[in-house]
Formats: C-alpha cells, structure tokens, sequence
C-alpha cells in the first residue's frame, strides 16, 4: 500500500507541473511559441507565428497555419502541420508520424528521422543522410534525397490542379549516393529525374532518369 500511494503521489505531482500526454498544450492567435532545451510539452498551437522546439525537447505536436516550425538537435514531436511555412528537423530530431506543410520548404538534418509521410505543395525538400517511413509527396517542389538516406514509402509528385499562366519549371528530383528508395517513383507531371549509380531506387512510372556520379549531378 505504500508502494501504490507513493506511486499515485509521483504521477500526481508530475500531473500539476504537465498537463498533456508529455507536457502542457500552448495556443495562441498571434505569437510564437518556444519550447526551452530539454522541456517538455503537449499540443502546440498557433496562427500567426513560428513554433521553436530547442534541442532535447519535447512535445505531442506543433500546428500553425502562418509560420514555420524549427525542430532543434535530438527533438521528438507526433506529428507537424504548417499552411505557409518552412519546417527544419535538426540532427537526430524524431517526428513519429507525418510532417505537412503546403508552401514551404522542408529539411531533414543528418539522422533525423520521420515516421510517417512528408508532403508540401510548394517548396524543396531535402533530406541529408536520414530517413522517412512513408511516401513523399508534392506538386511543385524540388526533391533532395541526399547521400545516404533512407526512403521506405516511394515518392510522389502530383500534376497541378487549376488554371496555371505560363510555362512551368520541371521539379528537380536528386537522389544521392547511396540513397535508398523502397518504393515506386510516380510522376504525373514532367519532372527532371538524376539518380546516382550508387543509389538504390523502385519502379520509376513517368519519368527517366538520368544517372549520375559523384556527390550531385
């Protein structure tokens, strides 16, 4: 009985210093929200503003519709979600499931590490030596697989929707040096597709490719 009272009294404590799953939900209107190294936190939320995670913290997830969303050194968050921002993942930052934004770039450091799917509308994504579980996908973006990453899903760039004015650049799709792509390629739209010769890549379905040796094309 003292075992199990001592017990409730630990999660009880911890329960007034951190209200979610991990810590505390944040949500603002109209501000930036920064989660300190090391700390903790739950939901994050805002509008119009940045969500800033400092190396070693951590949070169930980071939404915001107008501002970026910068994931320090050794970070873990659920999921990320931004309309119009860019989203970073520092060295060894975990995002557990999926990581969206619309207009935005997206970058994954060395060793980061996303569970689910990337996707964006607008904006590159880059990868350097890490790693993805699901598909990646995009419209309009450049695609960055660099030197020793790993993709599990495939990659996906969709044709665009709606009326457009004027010739359109080609994305430009890399795959690096002993880069990994488990899944099928699937262009719908004209892309320009350079895979290393030391690359590992699916099926590749309305493109060609064109090979490359060295660290870029």
């Amino acid at each position: 009985m003292r075992t199990l009272a001592f017990a409730l009294s630990v999660i009880l404590s911890a329960g007034t210093a951190y209200a979610g799953s991990t810590g505390p939900d944040i949500d603002k209107v109209n501000g930036s929200i920064r989660v300190d190294e090391g700390q903790l936190a739950g939901d994050l939320e805002t509008v119009n503003g940045s969500i800033h995670l400092a190396n070693h913290a951590k949070a169930d997830s980071a939404d915001t519709v107008n501002g970026s969303i910068e994931l320090g050194d050794d970070t873990e968050i659920d999921s990320a979600e931004t309309v119009n921002g860019a989203v970073s993942l520092g060295q060894r930052a975990r995002i557990r499931h999926d990581l969206e934004s619309v207009n935005g770039a997206i970058t994954l450091e060395r060793g980061a590490d996303v569970g689910g799917k990337v996707s964006n509308v607008n904006g590159r994504i880059r990868t350097e030596s890490a790693r993805i579980g699901g598909d990646i996908e995009t419209v309009a973006g450049d695609i960055e697989i660099g030197a020793d990453s790993r993709i599990e899903g495939g990659i996906l760039v969709e044709k665009p929707s709606g009326w457009s004015w004027g010739k359109q650049k080609n994305p430009r799709v890399v795959i690096g040096p002993n880069a990994v792509v488990r899944g099928r390629l699937v262009f719908r739209r004209d892309v320009d597709l350079y895979v290393s010769t030391s690359a590992k890549i699916g099926a590749v379905e309305g493109a060609t490719a064109k090979s490359f040796s060295g660290a870029t094309p």
